[in-house]
């Protein structure tokens, strides 16, 4: 008898001890009795009512979960083919990266829907992929659909989900191959070699005519301060010759005060000096060594030979 309730005890025991719970830090709960949620705890210990009435369902939120949409490089199947404006087509394959939303009603619609997600995510995208490159065309699609579209789709995919009640959220979306058909695919390597070129080529002159313009800058600054200082230089020479006339002039004026005369005598004096100056250079002589008889003889005006 002992025995037998200890049994029923243990058992007892082990029966509420399922309405314990551990929650991870990365985690939320959902705690649902008789079917309808009551709690959604976040991480620690739950105490709550054994199996049969509680039911825990712990989802991990800060998990990022990847979904891949579209073809492979290996694959040879019509999967991630699209049809572009023009016509054309081409592969490519995207990499959806989406966690739980942790908010309340997130999670429930997560633990009701969410054995769906993937499968709803990756239509949603592939409709959205077939849009974007229906109206792109072709090689517009192969050069910018790595950089346009994750940019485009995610815009729109949050409003294409909503519907579905699934109770993710879309963090990133990624193009991990893109290409042509396997068919034209050296052709169209062969153009984007040639691109690649002709932006090598824009870029390098690019950057030659920022060179140049550099260099044309430089030499302008440099003929402007040189010019600058040319000004300063003949102004400063100006105003010192302009001083120094001042100054004989109102020397001058003084003079010419006491002495009405004076102003003969300054250009005697200049003359005389101007003289003698072309006098040494062998540039005139003095007229009073060919005064005769009869005048002046202007026949020996030559300068003399010198030995």
């Amino acid at each position: 008898m002992t025995r037998t309730r200890f049994v029923i005890l243990l058992l007892l025991v082990a029966y509420l001890a399922t309405g314990f719970a551990e929650i991870r830090p990365e985690e939320r709960g959902v705690v649902r009795r008789f079917g309808r949620v009551v709690a959604r705890p976040g991480p620690g210990l739950w105490i709550g009512l054994p199996w049969g009435i509680d039911r825990m369902d712990r989802i991990a939120v800060r998990t990022v979960r990847q979904l891949t949409v579209g073809a492979s490089p290996e694959s040879d199947s019509a999967t991630g083919l699209y049809l572009t404006g023009d016509q054309n087509l081409a592969t490519a394959q995207f990499v959806v990266e989406y966690a739980v939303d942790e908010t309340d009603a997130g999670l429930d619609e997560f633990l009701t829907n969410g054995d769906a997600a993937e499968l709803v995510l990756g239509r949603e995208v592939e409709a959205l992929a077939a849009e974007w490159f229906g109206a792109t065309i072709v090689d517009d699609a192969l050069l910018t659909a790595r950089a346009e579209f994750p940019r485009w789709a995610l815009d729109r995919l949050a409003a294409r989900l909503a519907p579905h009640r699934l109770g993710i959220a879309v963090q990133r979306i990624s193009v991990d191959f893109l290409a042509p058909p396997a068919e034209v695919r050296d052709a169209f390597e062969q153009v984007n070699r040639a691109q690649a070129g002709m932006s090598t080529r824009e870029n390098q002159a690019r950057q030659d005519a920022a060179a140049r313009r550099r260099d044309a800058a430089a030499t302008q600054f440099r003929l402007e301060r040189q010019g600058e200082a040319y000004r300063i230089e003949r102004e400063g020479l100006a105003k010192a010759d302009a001083t120094a006339f001042r100054t004989r002039l109102e020397q001058y004026r003084r003079l010419k005060a006491a002495n009405p005369a004076v102003l003969d005598a300054i250009w005697w004096d200049e003359m005389s000096r101007v003289l003698l100056g072309l006098k040494n250079r062998g540039r005139i002589d003095l007229l009073d060594h060919y005064l005769g008889k009869d005048g002046l003889d202007i026949t020996q005006f030559l300068p003399p030979k010198r030995k």
